[in-house]
């Protein structure tokens, strides 16, 4: 299972973000969006593990707002959070033969100026949905669906908290954005104790976002400043692992914003061969990449047309399916295959062309491509193959639950 994460400075506002054109559950069975008809917009639900994929509108007594959130569940119906002022309505949408159902599920008031409540990325199971409201010091997290009442309030985090990433298949460990005195940390939420600990803490002065999670693999995605300060580059790291955080030469993408939205699945404590899906927005528009920790280079693929932007999944054998709409199809999806890994000479055949030394001698270091360590002990993965990549000294074993990233001495050290 893979969870994006890819808004920052508060949830809902974040004009790097691209939008989403539909929401998946965790497992991609179903995904939900707004449809358009004419100048009106009502819910649609599209069904996407059978053998075609298929869309049922979802249309209630009036058009809905544009801003009106959707969020499929894994039983198939349809949470909306509607907005009136500052109150937020929540409900959920099924099909009833040729009409829809509605069952409402309470409501909830932001009184504070200013407070924004957006729904967080599906939960894993499907059968719960959660909010974060977003005030002016602190945030606070809500189950809004899957409850025994209405909307419940779980716990509070102080700052302003954006992004969501789940760390468990409980749902239970939330991983959060938290602006809390003008740096931007990430943190993970217990929603059963309501307690709140540090997770991605890089540098003192860095800004670091926590992007995707793969719970397979345990790869992460990482957005920081913590190598080029005042300018975000992407990485990756190990979940509950303290080998280093990398920050590769090979997404630094020119004139072009980079923006991870799925993991390949399935990879059992092989995160550097996991694929992961790229949206990227340049100047000739928007497009997919692919790419591997294990490897040194982007893949660039055109989009399908009339692809739900920033929307897709993986399959365990390497297929991202691509969900995208139409006139001709209104509901589809199109499949793109990652290529092989390349075999272990040709990426260090490329990896020696990427940083040319002299004849006879080492390659240079690249001044931007960046390793940061994290304390802790080398994995016993990479001690028995034998790894070469530059790891900490032992500090404490792995442990079950995630384990911080903390700075060690940020050292301009090649990546791949």
């Amino acid at each position: 299972m893979t969870v994006c994460a890819i808004e920052s400075r508060s949830v809902g506002e974040d004009d790097r973000s691209p939008g989403r054109g539909c929401v998946l559950t965790a497992d991609g069975a179903y995904a939900a969006r707004l449809a358009r008809s004419g100048d009106s917009w009502f819910p649609e639900r599209w069904t996407l593990d059978g053998p075609e994929p298929y869309a049922v509108p979802l249309p209630g007594n009036q058009p809905e707002e544009p801003g009106t959130e959707l969020q499929p569940l894994g039983d198939g119906r349809v949470l909306i959070h509607r907005r009136a002022a500052r109150r937020h309505l929540f409900a959920l949408l099924y099909p009833t033969g040729p009409g829809t159902g509605e069952l409402p599920l309470g409501a909830m008031e932001c009184a504070a100026p200013g407070t924004r409540l957006t729904l967080l990325p599906p939960a894993p199971g499907g059968a719960r949905a959660y909010a974060v409201s977003v005030g002016a010091r602190s945030s606070a997290v809500w189950q809004v669906a899957g409850g025994s009442s209405g909307p419940a309030r779980l716990a509070e985090v102080p700052g302003r908290c954006s992004g969501g990433v789940w760390l468990d298949r409980a749902g239970r460990l939330l991983a959060l954005d938290r602006e809390l005195e003008g740096r931007t940390k990430t943190v993970v939420v217990d929603l059963e104790r309501g307690e709140v600990s540090p997770l991605l803490q890089i540098a003192p002065d860095s800004d670091d976002r926590l992007l995707l999670a793969d719970l397979d693999s345990g790869l992460l995605l990482i957005s920081s400043d913590a190598p080029s300060p005042g300018r975000e580059r992407l990485g990756w790291g190990i979940l509950g692992s303290t080998l280093p955080v990398r920050f590769p030469t090979s997404l630094r993408l020119p004139e072009c914003t980079a923006v991870p939205f799925a993991i390949q699945p399935g990879q059992m404590l092989e995160p550097e061969d996991c694929a992961v899906a790229l949206r990227i927005d340049g100047p000739v528009g928007t497009w997919v990449g692919l790419w591997r920790p294990a490897e040194r280079r982007v893949r660039h693929l055109p989009a399908p047309e009339g692809w739900l932007t920033g929307t897709g999944l993986w399959t365990p054998d390497g297929v991202l399916r691509l969900p995208y709409a139409t006139r001709e199809t209104p509901c589809g999806v199109a499949e793109l295959r990652m290529p092989e890994r390349e075999p272990r000479a040709e990426r260090s055949a490329g990896a020696a062309a990427e940083r040319p030394g002299e004849a006879g001698q080492p390659a240079a270091p690249d001044p931007d491509g960046v390793v940061v360590r994290t304390p802790g002990a080398v994995s016993r993965r990479g001690a028995e193959r034998g790894s070469s990549d530059p790891v900490a000294a032992p500090v404490e074993p792995a442990s079950p639950r995630p384990v911080p990233l903390q700075q060690a001495p940020l050292e301009r050290l090649v990546t791949n």
